[in-house]
């Protein structure tokens, strides 16, 4: 695998952000997004077993939700 991607969710009420993988079982969460990717990079460790199967590149998608009144 060369590729691995997270969808990044900013939590407006409490601050901070989450991050989930797709396609893998992998979740966390941070205050800032320096601990995030810091947070990431050790969760992709304890996920894969073997040294081979470590993604090379990690994609951050982010996604923002907006409600508005009409």
């Amino acid at each position: 695998m060369q590729e691995i991607i997270f969808q990044v969710v900013e939590d407006e009420v409490d601050g901070g952000y989450s991050a989930s993988s797709l396609g893998h079982g992998i979740h966390t969460e941070a205050e800032t997004m320096e601990e995030l990717r810091a947070n990431i990079k050790e969760a992709i460790a304890c996920h894969f077993t073997e040294t081979a199967e470590i993604p090379k590149v990690v994609r951050l998608i982010y996604s923002r939700d907006e409600v508005f009144a009409l």
